[in-house]
Order: structure tokens, then C-alpha cells, then sequence
């Protein structure tokens, strides 16, 4: 019987680097945009793709962490190329596809869990499957709004601050700046 147990947690470990995958893609991805954009002068979009990007990284550690629970390791391979030089109008039906293609996937590995026997990781790909849902859901609108308004809905953006995000904390330096 342990032998079984073995090797239903292998498989939800094997789907869980494949999430993980996905997500560290979708890190670069989305930080690649977040600088285009930025350097395009559309920081308001800037901004909001670093915050998903940044929702990401949330998710390939959730990810990573139950993965070194199960007593596997986590990959740090991306599951797609990055694809750089998008222009503004390309991005976010682009990203869409990739939100939905993710939710897809998701669906399907908690699937897997729930065959293998494992409530806890189903319960981490429900949550994660809620936040990419919000996360095509804005792709979808904001390029909805390039599509039927162009120009006009560019123009409204172009100049916007992109400072958004974390701030100067980190390991070195401390929100109160110590």
C-alpha cells in the first residue's frame, strides 16, 4: 500500500512543477510587458501587469512550497519562451489566451488530485484557478477597450505613473527605510 501512496504523491508532484512551470513563465512574461509598457509610456498598464506578475510569484510559491511538503523539488524551468517586443494592442489578448490555456490546465490538475487522493493541493489549485480567472478577466476588458476605442483609450493612458507595487522593502532594506 505504501508503494500506491508513493506514487500518487509522485503524480501530484509532477503536476504541481508543471503549474509551477507555468507560473514562473508567466513571471517573465508579464515583466517583460511591464517594462515595454512602461518604456511605451502606458504605466497604468505597466503597473497593473507588474501587480499580476507579482500574483504570480505568489502562486509558483504556493506551488513550490507544497511541492517540497510532498518531498519532491521544485523546477525553476519555464514552461514557454518568453515572447518579447509585443507591441500594446498584441499584449493583452495574448495574455488572455495564456490566463485561459492556465485555467485549463489547472482544471485538469485538479482533477489529478482529486483521482490521487489529495484534498490539500486541490484546495491550492481552487484558489489559484479563482485569481487567474480575475486575471483574463482584466486582460480581456483592457483589451476589449484597445480593440474598440484604439487610439482614443491609448492616448487617455499614455503618460500615467507606473509606480505601483512593492516599494523599497525587501531583504536589505525594511519598510520604515532601516
Amino acid at each position: 500500500m505504501a508503494k500506491k501512496k508513493d506514487e500518487r504523491k509522485k503524480v501530484v508532484i509532477d503536476v504541481l512543477n508543471q503549474a509551477r512551470s507555468m507560473e514562473l513563465h508567466a513571471i517573465s512574461q508579464y515583466m517583460n510587458q511591464h517594462y515595454n509598457l512602461d518604456d511605451m509610456d502606458y504605466g497604468e498598464l505597466a503597473a497593473k501587469i507588474k501587480l499580476i506578475a507579482i500574483d504570480e510569484m505568489r502562486h509558483a510559491e504556493m506551488f513550490a512550497e507544497r511541492i517540497k511538503e510532498l518531498g519532491g523539488e521544485p523546477t525553476s524551468e519555464l514552461a514557454a519562451k518568453v515572447t518579447k517586443g509585443q507591441e500594446v494592442n498584441c499584449i493583452f489578448p495574448f495574455d488572455t489566451k495564456l490566463e485561459d490555456d492556465t485555467i485549463d490546465a489547472y482544471n485538469g490538475y485538479l482533477q489529478t488530485c482529486r483521482e490521487n487522493g489529495d484534498s490539500t493541493t486541490m484546495k491550492i489549485f481552487e484558489t489559484v484557478i479563482d485569481e487567474e480567472q480575475i486575471h483574463m478577466n482584466y486582460f480581456d476588458n483592457i483589451g476589449g477597450h484597445i480593440e474598440k476605442l484604439g487610439d482614443s483609450y491609448l492616448a487617455r493612458i499614455a503618460g500615467t505613473s507606473s509606480a505601483t507595487g512593492l516599494g523599497k522593502s525587501g531583504f536589505v532594506v525594511t519598510p520604515d527605510g532601516e
